[in-house]
């Protein structure tokens, strides 16, 4: 059976490209969000009763390097070094036969302007544009289980890296949000803190330099047994 589904909306997030996403939801607090509602589902009333509770659910579609890549029964989750395997329905990789992904995030409440409606959230993990299926509000006494058993994924992943940033990059910063309106600097610190790099790089300890891309800027930084040192914050290259 064919079954065909229209995004409510789309999300307008910082993470402009899939490197330095966090792995889960609630990671980066500093990481707000919109979801622009699309017509005919922007409508106030569509939402009424939700601003008691202060979490939702938002269903998505893995949209960017997934919809064409087919699935496989395995998977190599970030979190086992990328070394071991499991199967796809053991794992919340995005690569799966239809590739819809749920995340709990905070939220913020409607705002309406020259943009639309749209819902303010916090604490996402997902891809600016990402298609928005549906949002569910987070009910804690059926939605959270302290006991339920958490297989491979029971303890963090790693501690978190302390960050620091060069004078360059200070430099940098009071450019491009100089009155700090913008959050920057928390958000990279806390995006960088959780170790963005792909598991499998523990193979690779030559490699020291690094750059993601927030918003429309590249972040480039250096690992050392210290931790993390921004190096630069300077306008991501336009697409050729």
């Amino acid at each position: 059976m064919l079954m065909t589904f229209t995004p409510i909306g789309h999300v307008r997030s910082p993470y402009t490209d899939k490197f330095g996403i966090p792995r889960q939801a609630g990671l980066v607090t500093a990481a707000e969000a919109r979801i622009a509602l699309l017509p005919p589902f922007a409508r106030e009333e569509a939402f009424k009763g939700l601003a008691g509770f202060s979490h939702v659910w938002i269903v998505f579609v893995f949209h960017r390097d997934c919809l064409d890549g087919g699935w496989n029964p395995t998977v190599r989750p970030p979190r086992l070094g990328g070394r071991e395997t499991v199967g796809v329905f053991a794992s919340r990789a995005p690569y799966r036969p239809n590739p819809i992904g749920i995340s709990a995030v905070e939220q913020l409440g409607l705002v309406r302007d020259r943009d639309g409606l749209a819902l303010r959230v916090r604490g996402v993990d997902m891809l600016d544009g990402t298609p928005v299926l549906d949002i569910k509000p987070y009910v804690p006494y059926a939605d959270a289980l302290p006991h339920a058993l958490a297989g491979f994924a029971s303890a963090p992943e790693r501690t978190a890296l302390a960050v620091t940033f060069s004078t360059r990059a200070l430099e940098d910063l009071a450019t491009v949000d100089p009155d700090g309106e913008r959050g920057l600097r928390t958000l990279i610190e806390q995006v960088l803190a959780q170790d963005p790099r792909p598991g499998y790089m523990d193979r690779y300890p030559q490699r020291r330099q690094f750059g993601i891309r927030l918003y429309e800027l590249d972040i480039r930084w250096t690992l050392d047994p210290s931790g993390i040192s921004v190096l630069r914050i300077v306008p991501a290259a336009s697409p050729q």
